[in-house]
């Protein structure tokens, strides 16, 4: 079990976002993420006292006088965010939550995305680098297999409404705000050809739609409930040791049987169904139940 943790820890980190070009640097195994996520927390407090959001420019920008600083604007929210045993302040910048029509709740960790974006460095704690990053179209993203930065942060907004008739696809009323990442949710310590080692970087974005309980497998057991030892993170349980994660699995325990046939009482969930007598295993995780 911690093998397969570690290698999708690694994976995961290693991983980036679709149309941001490869990631070909060596990563440094005795690297102290753990201080580095402290700079990082006080780099972006100080950029937060010397910056503000500018309303009418949609826009970060450095302060002037009479501007409410980041650091004092309740718009400004924070999440505890725990990644490889090292803590983590993940900030976002809420303008709209959403309103989904019809109704759906906030995405989890697992579920897919439909994004708009556009990011930018965070040189030092005075200047803001040129865009990076930019999405202008909307792009389906599984939250499990971008930066977690993007993972986490996305789960505080919900999708909107939509709206589009014989044009392109239109939404309204969807969540919009900004991310404010901590290299260690972002490329760490490797970087990318366009980003430094170790760099905070912030996103504006407008989540637009999400598919609620995702399933990555279709297998009959959405992705976030693939998580048998409960710990909230599907991406390191691999019940039948296979180095596959359950949640990519389509035969979780291994047992020859797929998982969306184990599912004995016909309705669409092998995750209430419990032939055997272990009545705390269902079948699908049972390999004694074929």
């Amino acid at each position: 079990m911690n093998k397969i943790k570690n290698i999708i820890a690694f994976a995961i980190f290693a991983t980036i976002i679709y149309s941001c070009g490869d990631n070909n640097n060596i990563v440094v195994d005795n690297f102290d993420h753990e201080a580095q996520a402290l700079i990082d927390q006080d780099s972006l407090a100080s950029f937060f006292k010397k910056h503000y959001y500018d309303a009418t420019l949609d826009s970060v920008k450095p302060i002037t006088s009479g501007k409410t600083a980041l650091f004092d604007d309740s718009n400004l929210k924070s999440m505890d965010v725990s990644e490889n045993e090292i803590d983590y302040i993940l900030y976002y910048y809420l303008n709209n939550v959403g309103d989904p029509d019809p109704v759906k709740g906030f995405p989890t960790v697992m579920d897919s995305v439909l994004v708009k974006y556009s990011g930018q460095r965070i040189v030092n704690t005075d200047s803001i680098g040129s865009v990076a990053f930019d999405r202008n179209n909307g792009i389906w993203f599984t939250l499990n297999n971008v930066v977690r930065g993007w993972t986490h942060g996305f789960t505080n907004f919900k999708g909107g409404k939509n709206i589009t008739n014989n044009g392109p696809i239109t939404y309204e009323k969807g969540g919009k705000g900004i991310l404010f990442i901590p290299s260690g949710l972002a490329y760490r310590n490797t970087g990318t050809t366009s980003i430094n080692p170790n760099q905070n970087l912030l996103f504006y974005i407008n989540l637009f739609d999400i598919v609620e309980n995702t399933d990555a497998d279709n297998d009959g057991v959405a992705s976030i409930f693939e998580d048998p030892n409960g710990d909230g993170d599907p991406r390191n349980d691999d019940t039948d040791g296979d180095f596959t994660p359950n949640y990519l699995d389509i035969d979780d325990d291994g047992d020859g049987v797929l998982t969306k046939d184990e599912d004995a009482n016909g309705d669409g969930n092998p995750a209430n169904d419990f032939s055997g007598t272990d009545k705390t295993l269902p079948d699908y995780l049972n390999p004694d139940v074929k």
